[in-house]
Protein backbone atom coordinates (compact mmCIF):
# COMPACT_ATOMS: atom_id res chain seq x y z
CA UNK A 1 0.00 0.00 0.00
CA UNK A 2 1.23 3.55 -0.60
CA UNK A 3 1.99 3.96 3.67
CA UNK A 4 4.39 1.51 2.60
CA UNK A 5 5.85 3.33 -0.62
CA UNK A 6 8.85 5.15 0.48
CA UNK A 7 9.22 8.63 -1.17
CA UNK A 8 12.14 9.54 -2.74
CA UNK A 9 14.10 12.44 -5.01
CA UNK A 10 13.77 11.89 -8.45
CA UNK A 11 17.72 12.26 -8.44
CA UNK A 12 18.27 9.47 -6.43
CA UNK A 13 16.53 7.10 -9.01
CA UNK A 14 18.05 8.22 -12.33
CA UNK A 15 21.51 7.60 -13.49
CA UNK A 16 21.11 11.15 -15.62
CA UNK A 17 19.07 14.62 -15.35
CA UNK A 18 20.41 16.67 -17.60
CA UNK A 19 19.24 19.93 -18.70
CA UNK A 20 19.31 21.43 -22.26
CA UNK A 21 21.62 23.52 -23.87
CA UNK A 22 19.98 26.96 -22.94
CA UNK A 23 19.84 28.89 -25.97
CA UNK A 24 18.85 28.74 -29.59
CA UNK A 25 19.76 25.91 -32.09
CA UNK A 26 20.42 27.04 -35.72
CA UNK A 27 17.89 25.46 -37.87
CA UNK A 28 18.34 24.77 -41.06
CA UNK A 29 15.45 24.26 -43.82
CA UNK A 30 16.10 21.36 -45.62
CA UNK A 31 15.35 17.75 -43.91
CA UNK A 32 18.79 16.20 -42.56
CA UNK A 33 19.10 13.01 -40.17
CA UNK A 34 18.91 15.31 -37.60
CA UNK A 35 15.53 16.58 -35.76
CA UNK A 36 14.77 18.84 -32.52
CA UNK A 37 12.35 18.86 -29.66
CA UNK A 38 10.77 21.73 -29.06
CA UNK A 39 8.08 22.08 -25.98
CA UNK A 40 5.37 22.13 -28.43
CA UNK A 41 6.46 18.38 -29.75
CA UNK A 42 6.00 17.18 -26.28
CA UNK A 43 2.29 16.88 -25.10
CA UNK A 44 0.06 14.34 -22.68
CA UNK A 45 3.14 11.58 -22.02
CA UNK A 46 3.60 11.51 -25.73
CA UNK A 47 6.52 12.92 -27.85
CA UNK A 48 5.63 14.07 -31.45
CA UNK A 49 8.02 13.70 -33.75
CA UNK A 50 6.23 14.64 -37.44
CA UNK A 51 7.11 18.77 -36.34
CA UNK A 52 10.05 18.86 -35.42
CA UNK A 53 13.00 21.53 -36.71
CA UNK A 54 15.87 20.31 -38.35
CA UNK A 55 19.88 21.19 -37.59
CA UNK A 56 23.33 19.70 -39.64
CA UNK A 57 25.36 17.43 -38.13
CA UNK A 58 27.60 20.51 -36.59
CA UNK A 59 24.68 22.01 -34.58
CA UNK A 60 23.66 18.07 -33.55
CA UNK A 61 27.08 17.32 -31.82
CA UNK A 62 27.18 20.20 -30.34
CA UNK A 63 24.17 19.92 -28.81
CA UNK A 64 24.39 16.40 -27.37
CA UNK A 65 27.58 17.21 -25.58
CA UNK A 66 26.43 16.92 -22.29
CA UNK A 67 24.28 13.32 -23.54
CA UNK A 68 22.18 11.98 -26.10
CA UNK A 69 18.84 11.09 -26.39
CA UNK A 70 17.49 6.82 -25.26
CA UNK A 71 14.89 5.23 -26.14
CA UNK A 72 13.00 4.98 -22.08
CA UNK A 73 14.26 8.52 -21.63
CA UNK A 74 11.20 11.11 -20.05
CA UNK A 75 11.29 14.48 -21.55
CA UNK A 76 10.10 17.32 -19.57
CA UNK A 77 9.13 21.05 -20.08
CA UNK A 78 9.80 23.40 -17.19
CA UNK A 79 8.89 26.69 -19.49
CA UNK A 80 6.14 27.56 -22.01
CA UNK A 81 4.65 25.17 -20.50
CA UNK A 82 5.17 23.34 -17.35
CA UNK A 83 4.78 19.98 -16.52
CA UNK A 84 4.25 18.49 -20.11
CA UNK A 85 5.91 15.18 -20.18
CA UNK A 86 7.02 12.42 -23.06
CA UNK A 87 8.75 9.03 -23.26
CA UNK A 88 11.37 8.70 -26.03
CA UNK A 89 10.61 6.14 -28.11
CA UNK A 90 12.64 7.14 -31.06
CA UNK A 91 16.52 8.66 -30.21
CA UNK A 92 17.79 8.36 -33.69
CA UNK A 93 19.82 12.01 -34.27
CA UNK A 94 17.15 13.40 -32.17
CA UNK A 95 17.83 16.07 -29.37
CA UNK A 96 16.39 18.37 -27.16
CA UNK A 97 15.81 22.33 -27.99
CA UNK A 98 15.46 24.65 -24.80
CA UNK A 99 13.36 24.70 -21.77
CA UNK A 100 13.61 20.62 -21.83
CA UNK A 101 14.75 18.33 -19.31
CA UNK A 102 16.20 14.41 -19.84
CA UNK A 103 15.56 11.78 -17.16
CA UNK A 104 17.08 8.49 -17.35
CA UNK A 105 16.19 6.09 -14.54
CA UNK A 106 18.00 3.87 -13.08
CA UNK A 107 16.37 0.73 -14.10
CA UNK A 108 17.73 -1.40 -11.08
CA UNK A 109 15.24 0.44 -8.93
CA UNK A 110 13.36 2.61 -10.84
CA UNK A 111 10.79 1.47 -14.42
CA UNK A 112 10.41 4.57 -17.17
CA UNK A 113 7.27 4.13 -17.57
CA UNK A 114 6.64 4.48 -14.45
CA UNK A 115 8.72 7.43 -13.95
CA UNK A 116 6.65 8.87 -17.13
CA UNK A 117 3.66 7.96 -15.45
CA UNK A 118 4.63 9.58 -11.78
CA UNK A 119 5.36 12.76 -13.75
CA UNK A 120 1.56 12.62 -15.33
CA UNK A 121 -0.17 12.16 -11.93
CA UNK A 122 -1.90 15.12 -10.23
CA UNK A 123 0.77 14.38 -7.09
CA UNK A 124 3.51 15.51 -9.17
CA UNK A 125 1.98 17.92 -11.38
CA UNK A 126 1.63 19.92 -8.22
CA UNK A 127 5.27 19.99 -7.56
CA UNK A 128 5.68 20.81 -10.85
CA UNK A 129 3.45 24.14 -10.40
CA UNK A 130 4.40 24.83 -6.71
CA UNK A 131 8.52 24.85 -7.88
CA UNK A 132 6.64 27.68 -10.55
CA UNK A 133 9.67 29.91 -10.21
CA UNK A 134 9.20 33.66 -9.34
CA UNK A 135 10.25 36.94 -10.55
CA UNK A 136 10.06 36.37 -14.10
CA UNK A 137 7.62 37.30 -16.82
CA UNK A 138 7.48 33.79 -17.89
CA UNK A 139 6.31 31.02 -15.53
CA UNK A 140 9.12 28.14 -15.26
CA UNK A 141 10.48 25.51 -13.02
CA UNK A 142 14.08 26.48 -12.06
CA UNK A 143 16.95 23.83 -13.19
CA UNK A 144 17.91 22.96 -9.24
CA UNK A 145 14.73 21.91 -8.72
CA UNK A 146 14.42 19.58 -11.73
CA UNK A 147 16.27 16.74 -9.28
CA UNK A 148 14.14 17.66 -6.57
CA UNK A 149 11.11 16.24 -7.31
CA UNK A 150 9.98 14.03 -4.68
CA UNK A 151 8.75 9.84 -6.13
CA UNK A 152 6.72 7.35 -4.51
CA UNK A 153 8.86 4.27 -4.81
CA UNK A 154 7.02 0.77 -4.90
CA UNK A 155 8.75 -2.39 -5.50
CA UNK A 156 10.40 -2.60 -8.73
CA UNK A 157 8.02 -5.10 -9.70
CA UNK A 158 4.96 -3.32 -8.85
CA UNK A 159 5.93 -0.60 -11.09
CA UNK A 160 6.20 -2.34 -13.80
CA UNK A 161 2.59 -3.85 -13.20
CA UNK A 162 1.43 -0.25 -12.77
CA UNK A 163 2.85 0.75 -15.57
CA UNK A 164 1.52 -2.18 -18.04
CA UNK A 165 -1.90 -1.50 -17.14
CA UNK A 166 -1.41 2.17 -17.69
CA UNK A 167 0.70 1.60 -20.98
CA UNK A 168 -2.14 -1.09 -22.37
CA UNK A 169 -4.70 1.67 -22.03
CA UNK A 170 -2.35 4.42 -24.02
CA UNK A 171 -1.34 1.85 -26.46
CA UNK A 172 -4.93 1.23 -27.78
CA UNK A 173 -5.63 4.97 -27.73
CA UNK A 174 -2.65 5.05 -29.66
CA UNK A 175 -3.68 2.27 -32.14
CA UNK A 176 -7.36 3.96 -32.39
CA UNK A 177 -5.87 7.49 -33.22
CA UNK A 178 -3.64 5.46 -35.82
CA UNK A 179 -6.75 3.99 -37.72
CA UNK A 180 -8.38 7.26 -37.70
CA UNK A 181 -5.07 9.02 -39.83
CA UNK A 182 -5.63 5.86 -41.79
CA UNK A 183 -9.17 6.52 -42.46
CA UNK A 184 -8.51 10.33 -42.67
CA UNK A 185 -5.96 9.48 -45.49
CA UNK A 186 -8.40 7.65 -47.62
CA UNK A 187 -11.00 10.22 -47.47
CA UNK A 188 -7.94 12.50 -48.54
CA UNK A 189 -6.70 10.50 -51.40
CA UNK A 190 -10.35 10.43 -52.47
CA UNK A 191 -10.88 13.72 -52.69
CA UNK A 192 -8.18 14.29 -54.54
CA UNK A 193 -8.59 11.83 -57.33
CA UNK A 194 -12.38 12.69 -57.85
CA UNK A 195 -11.93 16.73 -57.54
CA UNK A 196 -8.40 17.40 -58.20
CA UNK A 197 -6.69 14.93 -60.64
CA UNK A 198 -10.67 14.00 -62.31
CA UNK A 199 -9.29 10.22 -62.36
CA UNK A 200 -12.70 8.77 -63.05
CA UNK A 201 -12.96 11.69 -65.90
CA UNK A 202 -9.57 10.66 -67.00
CA UNK A 203 -10.23 7.11 -67.22
CA UNK A 204 -13.42 7.54 -69.06
CA UNK A 205 -12.15 9.82 -71.60
CA UNK A 206 -9.58 6.77 -72.40
CA UNK A 207 -11.81 4.04 -72.82
CA UNK A 208 -10.91 2.62 -69.67
CA UNK A 209 -13.08 1.86 -66.29
CA UNK A 210 -12.39 4.10 -63.09
CA UNK A 211 -10.25 2.32 -60.83
CA UNK A 212 -12.01 1.19 -57.30
CA UNK A 213 -15.43 2.06 -58.03
CA UNK A 214 -18.86 0.30 -59.03
CA UNK A 215 -20.53 0.77 -62.36
CA UNK A 216 -23.58 2.94 -60.92
CA UNK A 217 -20.83 5.55 -59.56
CA UNK A 218 -18.61 5.48 -62.84
CA UNK A 219 -21.45 5.91 -65.00
CA UNK A 220 -21.92 9.48 -62.68
CA UNK A 221 -19.18 10.63 -64.04
CA UNK A 222 -18.39 12.52 -67.50
CA UNK A 223 -16.26 10.82 -69.80
CA UNK A 224 -14.58 14.26 -71.38
CA UNK A 225 -13.73 18.00 -70.33
CA UNK A 226 -14.59 21.30 -71.27
CA UNK A 227 -12.95 24.81 -70.90
CA UNK A 228 -14.11 27.06 -68.38
CA UNK A 229 -13.48 30.82 -66.96
CA UNK A 230 -10.87 29.51 -65.11
CA UNK A 231 -9.47 26.45 -66.97
CA UNK A 232 -10.31 23.07 -68.11
CA UNK A 233 -13.51 21.08 -65.93
CA UNK A 234 -15.24 17.96 -66.36
CA UNK A 235 -18.12 17.76 -68.84
CA UNK A 236 -21.01 19.59 -67.00
CA UNK A 237 -19.30 20.25 -63.88
CA UNK A 238 -18.23 23.95 -62.83
CA UNK A 239 -14.90 25.32 -62.13
CA UNK A 240 -16.00 28.37 -59.41
CA UNK A 241 -13.95 30.60 -57.33
CA UNK A 242 -14.03 29.88 -53.25
CA UNK A 243 -15.89 32.43 -52.69
CA UNK A 244 -18.94 31.34 -54.48
CA UNK A 245 -18.30 27.90 -53.80
CA UNK A 246 -17.76 28.29 -49.98
CA UNK A 247 -19.04 30.45 -47.36
CA UNK A 248 -16.22 32.46 -45.67
CA UNK A 249 -16.81 33.19 -42.32
CA UNK A 250 -20.75 32.50 -42.54
CA UNK A 251 -22.62 34.94 -39.85
CA UNK A 252 -23.80 32.58 -36.43
CA UNK A 253 -26.21 34.34 -34.13
CA UNK A 254 -24.42 34.57 -30.39
CA UNK A 255 -24.60 36.98 -28.61
CA UNK A 256 -21.98 38.30 -26.50
CA UNK A 257 -21.79 37.33 -22.88
CA UNK A 258 -24.08 34.39 -23.59
CA UNK A 259 -21.72 31.09 -22.23
CA UNK A 260 -21.13 28.43 -25.35
CA UNK A 261 -18.29 25.94 -26.07
CA UNK A 262 -14.92 27.89 -27.16
CA UNK A 263 -12.40 26.74 -28.85
CA UNK A 264 -8.56 28.00 -28.68
CA UNK A 265 -5.94 27.99 -31.50
CA UNK A 266 -3.80 25.97 -29.33
CA UNK A 267 -6.83 23.30 -29.27
CA UNK A 268 -6.87 23.05 -32.77
CA UNK A 269 -4.44 20.01 -33.92
CA UNK A 270 -1.74 19.89 -36.81
CA UNK A 271 -3.02 16.64 -38.11
CA UNK A 272 -6.31 15.02 -37.89
CA UNK A 273 -9.34 16.85 -37.58
CA UNK A 274 -10.74 17.28 -33.78
CA UNK A 275 -10.87 20.08 -31.48
CA UNK A 276 -9.33 19.05 -27.91
CA UNK A 277 -10.04 20.84 -24.94
CA UNK A 278 -12.28 23.25 -25.88
CA UNK A 279 -14.16 25.01 -22.51
CA UNK A 280 -16.86 26.65 -22.02
CA UNK A 281 -16.71 30.75 -21.41
CA UNK A 282 -18.65 33.73 -21.99
CA UNK A 283 -18.63 34.72 -25.77
CA UNK A 284 -16.76 37.79 -26.28
CA UNK A 285 -15.67 38.85 -29.86
CA UNK A 286 -14.15 35.84 -31.88
CA UNK A 287 -15.04 33.25 -34.43
CA UNK A 288 -18.57 31.48 -34.31
CA UNK A 289 -19.34 28.57 -35.83
CA UNK A 290 -21.51 25.02 -35.84
CA UNK A 291 -21.09 21.01 -36.29
CA UNK A 292 -20.03 20.87 -40.08
CA UNK A 293 -17.89 23.91 -40.17
CA UNK A 294 -14.23 23.89 -40.57
CA UNK A 295 -11.43 25.94 -38.64
CA UNK A 296 -8.50 27.02 -40.75
CA UNK A 297 -5.64 28.98 -38.72
CA UNK A 298 -5.19 32.26 -40.27
CA UNK A 299 -1.51 33.74 -38.58
CA UNK A 300 1.81 32.18 -38.77
CA UNK A 301 3.43 30.28 -38.08
CA UNK A 302 -0.34 28.40 -37.11
CA UNK A 303 -1.26 28.07 -40.49
CA UNK A 304 2.62 26.75 -41.78
CA UNK A 305 2.28 24.05 -38.77
CA UNK A 306 -1.23 22.55 -40.13
CA UNK A 307 -3.43 23.83 -37.46
CA UNK A 308 -7.17 23.07 -38.92
CA UNK A 309 -10.06 21.46 -37.18
CA UNK A 310 -13.07 20.64 -38.28
CA UNK A 311 -16.30 21.15 -36.11
CA UNK A 312 -18.10 18.09 -34.82
CA UNK A 313 -18.07 18.26 -31.21
CA UNK A 314 -21.19 20.73 -30.14
CA UNK A 315 -24.61 19.80 -29.39
CA UNK A 316 -27.66 19.77 -32.40
CA UNK A 317 -28.11 23.93 -33.22
CA UNK A 318 -25.59 24.80 -30.85
CA UNK A 319 -23.04 27.67 -31.79
CA UNK A 320 -19.40 27.81 -30.38
CA UNK A 321 -16.99 30.47 -31.15
CA UNK A 322 -13.38 30.43 -30.92
CA UNK A 323 -10.11 32.38 -31.73
CA UNK A 324 -10.45 35.65 -33.76
CA UNK A 325 -7.57 33.62 -35.96
CA UNK A 326 -9.80 31.11 -37.42
CA UNK A 327 -11.09 31.24 -40.90
CA UNK A 328 -14.20 29.47 -40.84
CA UNK A 329 -15.16 28.19 -43.94
CA UNK A 330 -18.83 26.19 -45.43
CA UNK A 331 -19.49 24.21 -48.91
CA UNK A 332 -22.25 25.46 -50.36
CA UNK A 333 -24.28 22.91 -52.02
CA UNK A 334 -24.34 20.22 -53.51
CA UNK A 335 -20.65 19.88 -51.76
CA UNK A 336 -21.19 18.27 -48.62
CA UNK A 337 -19.50 19.69 -45.09
CA UNK A 338 -16.05 17.97 -44.80
CA UNK A 339 -15.31 18.91 -48.12
CA UNK A 340 -14.03 21.81 -46.65
CA UNK A 341 -11.60 20.28 -44.13
CA UNK A 342 -10.45 18.00 -47.10
CA UNK A 343 -9.86 20.89 -48.89
CA UNK A 344 -7.60 22.10 -45.71
CA UNK A 345 -5.49 19.64 -45.98
CA UNK A 346 -4.80 19.43 -49.75
CA UNK A 347 -0.83 20.86 -50.18
CA UNK A 348 -1.43 22.71 -53.31
CA UNK A 349 -4.13 25.02 -51.19
CA UNK A 350 -2.19 25.56 -48.11
CA UNK A 351 0.65 26.82 -50.42
CA UNK A 352 -2.15 29.17 -52.14
CA UNK A 353 -3.17 29.98 -48.76
CA UNK A 354 0.54 30.99 -47.10
CA UNK A 355 1.33 32.37 -50.18
CA UNK A 356 -1.35 34.90 -49.52
CA UNK A 357 -0.54 36.38 -46.41
CA UNK A 358 0.77 40.06 -45.40
CA UNK A 359 1.71 41.69 -42.98
CA UNK A 360 4.70 42.19 -40.10
CA UNK A 361 7.10 39.65 -39.67
CA UNK A 362 5.94 36.87 -37.06
CA UNK A 363 2.26 38.15 -37.56
CA UNK A 364 1.26 37.61 -40.87
CA UNK A 365 -2.10 36.58 -41.94
CA UNK A 366 -4.12 35.26 -44.51
CA UNK A 367 -6.06 37.54 -46.51
CA UNK A 368 -9.74 36.59 -47.42
CA UNK A 369 -10.31 38.04 -50.54
CA UNK A 370 -7.24 35.94 -52.33
CA UNK A 371 -7.95 32.53 -50.93
CA UNK A 372 -11.46 33.61 -52.08
CA UNK A 373 -9.91 33.05 -55.60
CA UNK A 374 -8.80 29.89 -55.06
CA UNK A 375 -10.51 27.71 -57.78
CA UNK A 376 -12.89 24.72 -56.40
CA UNK A 377 -14.18 22.20 -58.90
CA UNK A 378 -17.70 21.69 -58.19
CA UNK A 379 -19.57 18.64 -59.78
CA UNK A 380 -23.33 17.16 -60.19
CA UNK A 381 -25.12 16.57 -57.45
CA UNK A 382 -25.02 12.49 -57.66
CA UNK A 383 -21.57 12.57 -57.48
CA UNK A 384 -21.62 14.86 -54.91
CA UNK A 385 -23.52 12.43 -52.89
CA UNK A 386 -21.39 9.68 -53.81
CA UNK A 387 -18.63 11.37 -52.82
CA UNK A 388 -20.41 12.24 -48.66
CA UNK A 389 -21.58 8.63 -48.91
CA UNK A 390 -18.68 7.39 -48.95
CA UNK A 391 -16.67 9.82 -46.73
CA UNK A 392 -19.33 9.95 -44.07
CA UNK A 393 -18.91 6.04 -43.40
CA UNK A 394 -15.63 7.08 -42.83
CA UNK A 395 -16.52 9.84 -40.86
CA UNK A 396 -18.62 7.78 -38.83
CA UNK A 397 -15.71 5.48 -37.84
CA UNK A 398 -13.57 8.32 -37.18
CA UNK A 399 -16.19 9.57 -34.75
CA UNK A 400 -16.62 5.60 -33.15
CA UNK A 401 -12.70 5.52 -32.54
CA UNK A 402 -12.62 8.90 -31.04
CA UNK A 403 -15.65 8.06 -28.38
CA UNK A 404 -13.99 4.98 -27.56
CA UNK A 405 -10.10 7.03 -27.23
CA UNK A 406 -12.27 9.10 -25.16
CA UNK A 407 -13.33 6.47 -23.02
CA UNK A 408 -10.01 4.64 -23.08
CA UNK A 409 -8.59 8.44 -21.81
CA UNK A 410 -11.07 8.70 -19.12
CA UNK A 411 -10.43 5.71 -17.56
CA UNK A 412 -6.56 6.06 -17.62
CA UNK A 413 -7.08 9.58 -15.71
CA UNK A 414 -9.07 7.70 -13.60
CA UNK A 415 -6.65 4.80 -12.46
CA UNK A 416 -2.88 6.46 -12.84
CA UNK A 417 -3.27 8.94 -9.37
CA UNK A 418 -4.81 6.13 -7.66
CA UNK A 419 -1.83 3.41 -9.12
CA UNK A 420 0.65 5.65 -8.80
CA UNK A 421 -0.28 6.81 -5.07
CA UNK A 422 -1.26 3.21 -3.47
CA UNK A 423 -4.95 4.31 -3.40
CA UNK A 424 -5.98 1.40 -5.67
CA UNK A 425 -4.75 -2.29 -5.28
CA UNK A 426 -3.60 -3.66 -9.03
CA UNK A 427 -6.26 -6.85 -9.46
CA UNK A 428 -8.73 -4.10 -8.82
CA UNK A 429 -7.21 -1.93 -11.71
CA UNK A 430 -6.69 -4.52 -13.82
CA UNK A 431 -10.53 -5.82 -14.15
CA UNK A 432 -11.68 -2.10 -14.37
CA UNK A 433 -8.79 -1.70 -17.49
CA UNK A 434 -9.77 -5.20 -18.96
CA UNK A 435 -13.56 -4.52 -19.05
CA UNK A 436 -13.42 -1.41 -20.80
CA UNK A 437 -10.27 -2.38 -23.38
CA UNK A 438 -12.32 -5.63 -24.25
Amino acid sequence: MSSEWPSVPVEDVCELIVDCVNKTAPVVSEATPYRMIRTTNVRSGRIDLSECRYVDQTTYEKWTRRARLEVGDVVLTREAPIGEVGLVQDAMGVFLGQRLMQYRADRRVLEPRFLLYSFLSPELQHQFGSHEGSGSVVSHIRVGDCFRFMLRLPPLEVQSQIADILGALDDRITLLRETNATLEAIAQALFKSWFVDFDPVRAKAEGRSPNGMDEATAALFPDGFEESELGLVPRGWSLRPLASAYDINPKRQLKKGASAPYADMASAPTSGHGISGHVVREAGSGSRFINGDTLLARITPCLENGKTAFVDFLADDEVGWGSTEFIVLRPKAPLPAFHAYLLCRHAPFRDFAIQSMSGTSGRQRVQNDILGRYPIAVPSTNVAEAFASIVDALWQRVAANNRQAQTLATLRDTLLPRLISGQLRLPEAEVESLEVIA
